[in-house]
Order: C-alpha cells, then structure tokens, then sequence
C-alpha cells in the first residue's frame, strides 16, 4: 500500500483527517495504520521516534523547560456502514471521524510541520482505546516505557466539538444480584422469583437522585444505570438467580472506594460485585501550559461526562485535559461526522498555543 500520508497532505489537517478516516483501523487492526503514521514520523528530523506494538510515538528534545503530550489513538470501534469517507458540504462522514481521527489529525500535522514548539512535545499514535484496557496502548507504553509518558501536561484529543473538556469522571460496573427459590410455573406459589425481586433494583435505579458537583469551575453531573439484566432457566421455571448489571458514574471528587461505598448504599440488602473501575480525574487547571492553552481557546472549560486517558495521566500527577473537534454525541453513531470549520478552528489554536512567539 502506498503511504496516502504525503507531503501536501500533512500540510492540512482537512485532507489529514480525511486520509487517516480512509485507513480501516477498527481495535486490534490498526497495523496499517501505524505503518503510516511511523514512516512519516521517522522522516522528520526533529523527532525521535519509537515504536511499541501499533504504538507510534515521537518527541522533540528541544531543551525546553516544559514538556506537553498531545495524544490521540488510532482504534476505532466497528464499521457500520460508514466507511469510507464521505463529504456533504461543511461535513466530513465516516466511521472515526469525529473519535477521533480528526483529532489525531491535529497531532500528526503539527508533529510534521512545527519544528520548533515553545515547549518539548510528546506526541502519542496509541492502539486500542476503545476496547479493553489491557491492549490500550497507553497502558502497554506505561509497562515497558514509562519514562516517555512523563510531562508537565498531556492534552487527549479526544472530541469535545471544540472546547475544552477538563478531566473525566470515574466510572464503575458492578453486577447486582437477587435470588430465589425454583418452582414449577404452575404451582408458582412455591416458589421466589427471583427476576420479580429485581423489581425493586430497578426501583431505586428509577429513583435515584444523580449528584451534581462542581470542581475547579467545572459541572460534573453523575449517574447510575442499569445496563443489563441476566436471569431465568426455562419457560415453565421459577427463576432463582438474577443479575442486574449498574454502571456508575461519578465525579472526580470519589475516588473507587468511596464510589464503591456510595454503590453498596444504594443497594444496601441486596448482593454486590464489583466487575470493573476506573478514577476519574479533577480538571487540572492550574498548570502554566493549562493556563496558556485555555487562554489560547478563549472559551470557558465543562467538565468531561465520561471516561477518557486523561485519567491516566492525572494518576501520574500529570494534569490534562480533552480538546478536539468532533462532537462527542456523534460518537460511535452511524452517521458520525465531523465540521470542517471545527478542524480547521482546532488546528489554528493549537498552532497559537504551541508556535513560538
């Protein structure tokens, strides 16, 4: 395959966004695409390149007293329809085009066009973030080369139609389960069914009341759903198990541990088990490049209402925060898309926060 990552290309983040649209890399395919991204990146003289599974990553070694991360992945989730690009007008469709190809987009152009950024920059090309976080690429960069995550402050390119998005909330699965006596449907009264039982679960889902909290100027609203329910054993069986399957939600105040506590007081008498966590991060405003790049965007920051690899960062004690141009809700959407405006708008201020005076 020819490398459609030219020269003329890399000069515009429009025709970038779309070429990288163009390279199928649903999660754990991203070979291709990393193929491409690596070859350019190893062209540049002023960075120095690594790669570690389809994880392409780049640096400067300017000498500045700072280092930033501007970092977006590669994976997309499953084509539907929607691939490849497509233009109608102001619109660019296709399957990554608004998470976040377009976004990565921003990354690449300036890794190959701005030698000289007024602060060292990290740049990451990272597999498989929409899937499990073992294969993340992050994660795998983290294990084996832990010195290159090190920054001042990271900016996940992550689609936030424009604004800055700071922080994330944490977010917790946990499997809640009611149980029962089998019986035979016809002499029900024999029995407790167990999915009946599960009514009163969904209850306090129905009623449950989501916290609101602001940090940092920030709005974070929670919440807490039910996302999947298991139970029954045949047609003419009282069920004695069922399983209620609750996301939650919360906001980078709670850690796990207090999400958890939180989590087994709404469901307080009922069996509770955690299947999965991750903390949220506070927005991190505070850091001089934060500061700098806000000023840049010229628009208040929202909290971000879901999970993104800033959380990693702010674990590290790495401030960091989501800018890109995509529109969040467009996410994982058939009909996703992203505003050719929003990219170029994008680009323009991260080349002012980044361009030397």
């Amino acid at each position: 395959m020819e490398n459609p990552l030219t020269p003329e290309v890399l000069a515009d983040p429009v025709q970038l966004t779309r070429a990288l649209v163009d390279i199928e890399s649903v999660s754990l395919n991203e070979k291709v695409i990393a193929d491409c991204v690596e070859e350019v990146l190893r062209g540049v003289p002023h960075l120095t390149t690594h790669r570690h599974g389809n994880t392409v990553m780049a640096r400067t070694d300017l000498g500045r007293s700072q280092r930033v991360v501007l970092a977006g992945h590669l994976d997309t989730v499953p084509l539907n329809n929607n691939f490849p690009s497509t233009m109608r007008g102001d619109l660019m469709y296709g399957c990554g085009t608004s998470d976040m190809k377009s976004g990565v987009a921003y990354a690449l152009h300036l890794a190959a066009t701005l030698p000289d950024p007024r602060y060292d920059v990290t740049y990451f090309f990272y597999e498989a973030e929409e899937i499990e976080s073992r294969y993340n690429g992050l994660t795998l960069v983290g294990q084996a080369y832990p010195e290159w995550l090190e920054a001042d402050f990271a900016v996940l390119l992550e689609p936030t139609y424009g604004i800055v998005e700071a922080g994330c909330q944490g977010t917790m699965r946990a499997v809640v389960t009611t149980t029962g006596e089998r019986a035979h449907a016809a002499r029900s009264w024999h029995g407790v069914n167990a999915i009946h039982a599960a009514g009163e679960v969904l209850r306090r889902l129905q009623t449950y009341e989501a916290r609101r909290v602001t940090i940092e100027g920030c709005d974070f609203r929670e919440g807490m759903n039910a996302v999947r329910i298991v139970g029954g054993v045949a047609g003419n069986v009282i069920p004695d198990h069922c399983e209620i399957e609750v996301n939650y939600r919360y906001a980078p105040d709670r850690d796990p541990a207090a999400a958890e506590e939180h989590l087994r007081e709404v469901f307080a008498g009922f069996e509770v088990t955690v299947t999965d966590a991750a903390a949220g991060a506070a927005p991190g405003l505070d850091a001089a490049p934060a500061r700098e790049f806000l000023a840049a965007v010229g628009a208040a920051p929202i909290g971000k209402l879901g999970w993104t690899d800033v959380a990693r960062f702010a674990a590290m004690g790495i401030p960091a925060l989501n800018f890109g141009p995509g529109d969040p809700n467009l996410a994982h959407h058939k009909d996703e898309h992203v505003e050719i405006s929003k990219i170029r708008d994008g680009a323009a201020t991260l080349h002012r926060w980044l361009a030397p005076a």
